[in-house]
């Protein structure tokens, strides 16, 4: 009756996620085929109002960045609880060095967080993007196989640039490590469940 239940709620849950790529795995239809084991939560960071950071932008000083207002924080509370209900629990988690990535990957509260550079914007820095995704791709390529799950929290230039996907705030991409720097791709966890067709 638990696992009933427990399979009920997990269909639930992940009936708002679409697979995006042929042939991976069916995250909605057989949740219990979720293997947590070298899974990559790709994440840009929740709801924080504006766009890039003012011109005074300091890295280690918040009061000069665009920070999550209330909202965003709420919203990276609730992507935390969506994911440990699927199993990502003690994951390694990463983040950008800008405030409201580390805000978001503390409040998803799904393991403790290390700042990773790789993960930083580019968003006014253009002419270091190849060289900074070149080392992501570097990080991800070091990834075992068989890891626990890894969350990095980061930003929409980072995430369009490495998938090709403009995700909203507080949307992730899944991926599986594959021991190259290009993980397969999942599919999409879309920032809104509600708001999923």
């Amino acid at each position: 009756m638990l696992q009933l239940c427990r399979h009920v709620l997990l269909s639930v849950m992940l009936g708002v996620w679409s697979c995006v790529a042929s042939g991976s795995e069916s995250l909605a239809a057989d949740p219990d085929r979720i293997d947590p084991k070298g899974l990559i939560v790709l994440m840009r960071h929740a709801e924080a109002p504006g766009v890039g950071d003012p011109p005074n932008f300091q890295l280690r000083d918040c009061s000069t960045q665009r920070n999550l207002d209330t909202a965003g924080r709420e919203q990276a509370r609730r992507i935390g609880e969506r994911l440990r209900l699927i199993g990502i629990r003690d994951a390694a988690v990463y983040s950008s060095q800008w405030c409201r990535c580390l805000e978001t990957a503390r409040l998803l509260d799904v393991g403790s967080v290390q700042e990773l550079p790789v993960l930083n914007s580019f968003f006014d820095r253009r002419e270091e993007r190849d060289a900074q995704i070149a080392a992501l791709r570097l990080f991800l390529a070091g990834l075992p196989r068989d890891s626990a799950p890894v969350v990095l929290v980061t930003h929409q230039v980072v995430v369009t640039a490495l998938t090709g996907v403009y995700p909203a705030s507080g949307e992730s991409v899944l991926l599986r490590a594959n021991g190259t720097g290009e993980p397969a791709q999942l599919g999409r966890v879309p920032a809104r469940p509600e708001a999923a067709p």
